[in-house]
């Protein structure tokens, strides 16, 4: 397994962080990687999301668990791999509200693939998170 994890503390509320997570249509807002993304459903378990980044094809992701105001899981599956995100808020330790990234990836050829893989995929966390964080702060 390939694992990376990010996390930002912000003055924001957790629900105020939440709303952009679920207004997924507008997740361009505060993820300059993302050229288009589209929702098929309600932003629950089960649904999908189509999200093309930028210079790439689309990616076709799954929410595997939402517990709104807490966190969301997506899963993408690409060449036998299985790319999990959770997305999870948590009270902070010096700031109202923890936001925390954690990706998994899984599979076959995770040992080769994954060092590559991974980082390519999480290595705007940083810029993405504090775009969310100063959206969700007004």
């Amino acid at each position: 397994m390939w694992t990376y994890e990010h996390s930002v503390e912000t003055d924001a509320t957790p629900e105020a962080v939440w709303r952009l997570w679920a207004d997924v249509d507008h997740w361009a807002a505060w993820n300059a990687d993302i050229v288009s993304v589209r929702i098929d459903g309600p932003f629950e378990a089960g649904t999908g999301i189509l999200m093309t980044p930028c210079g790439q094809d689309p990616v076709h992701l799954r929410i595997a668990e939402a517990t709104a105001g807490e966190l969301f899981v997506d899963e993408a599956r690409i060449d036998g791999l299985v790319l999990r995100t959770t997305h999870r808020l948590e009270r902070g330790e010096r700031l109202r509200t923890r936001v925390t990234y954690r990706m998994e990836i899984t599979g076959d050829t995770v040992d080769l693939t994954g060092p590559q893989l991974g980082p390519a995929v999480t290595a705007d966390w940083p810029a993405t998170m504090a775009a969310l964080v100063a959206l969700a702060r007004g």
